[in-house]
């Protein structure tokens, strides 16, 4: 069995390997166009893969040019009829248990729990690594409804925006978010991200799920909070099926994302975490808990 430390080295050596491949184009693993590929789930048991386990994979299809979101186990492969092909490498996920049910399970979606835990890697393979599976069809919306839908998903989250600033941003004092105008974005996709961005920062407040990265990583706490509300916006914009573009005025925060993620493997984890927390949150604020295929 793997070592918690190992496990956080393993997964956040495939997460820095992919940041530093996208680098020059501020392209990082959790930027993505919405398609199926980028709502990983388990081929066995039809659920979606959380927080952590969502940016290794999303870096593992970016990486190897995968256009499936389908993984599983070898076993959990062959249990379906199909075959891993020789010499395909897998990619390590997380799977978190009580420490007092330390026996081997199947591979699921990989999510911390409260309580005591110990992490566990397991390897799983894509959907385009296998043969003799053919995988269900997905339904596509058309982007103008995913576009609305989006749109009434922020309404429903009830954070007040002020549109007519400079730039976009958060200001905790007057919990508000402050957009520019409409025409400032390059298309309404581009806009409902910042936005969806903004509103990861937002859940952090007091009075929403009170997140304080300060306390855990001191002076290093701003890029953590940028990267906490970019998985955020890119676990929600998944599930409605639209593109999370790369923002250029997070190029300055590529270079300590890396030398945190290469001097504390553990604060990946973190992050990728809160921001599934935050999300989980918004989905609550729903008239209906329930992500779109798209």
């Amino acid at each position: 069995m793997s070592s918690r430390h190992d496990v956080y080295t393993q997964v956040t050596a495939e997460l820095v390997a992919a940041i530093e491949a996208g680098a020059g184009e501020w392209r990082m693993p959790w930027h993505h166009d919405g398609a199926a590929v980028t709502r990983p789930e388990n081929v066995a048991t039809a659920r979606r893969y959380r927080g952590m386990n969502v940016l290794v994979l999303w870096a593992a299809a970016q990486n190897r040019g995968y256009n499936s979101g389908q993984w599983g186990t070898y076993r959990q492969w062959q249990a379906l009829g199909a075959q891993v092909r020789k010499g395909e490498r897998g990619t390590a996920v997380v799977l978190w248990k009580p420490v007092a049910d330390r026996q081997e399970a199947g591979a699921d979606d990989g999510q911390a729990a409260p309580g005591r835990m110990f992490a566990r890697a397991f390897t799983v393979f894509n959907l385009a690594q296998v043969d003799g599976y053919q995988p269900r069809a997905v339904p596509i919306l058309p982007e103008t409804e995913r576009v609305a839908h989006a749109e009434a998903f922020v309404t429903a989250l009830g954070i007040p925006v002020r549109e007519g600033a400079w730039d976009a941003h958060y200001r905790i004092d007057l919990d508000a978010i402050f957009m520019p105008p409409f025409s400032a974005f390059r298309s309404p996709v581009d806009h409902v991200g910042t936005l969806l961005h903004e509103c990861g920062h937002a859940t952090g407040a007091a009075h929403r799920l009170d997140r304080r990265f300060q306390d855990r990583f001191k002076q290093d706490w701003l890029p953590i909070e940028e990267a906490c509300a970019e998985f955020t916006a890119s676990f929600v914009l998944a599930d409605l099926g639209l593109a999370h573009h790369p923002r250029r005025d997070h190029a300055a925060y590529i270079a300590s994302w890396l030398a945190l993620l290469q001097h504390d493997p553990k604060a990946i984890f973190t992050a990728a975490s809160k921001a599934q927390q935050a999300a989980d949150w918004m989905w609550v604020q729903q008239p209906q808990v329930e992500a779109l295929a798209a």
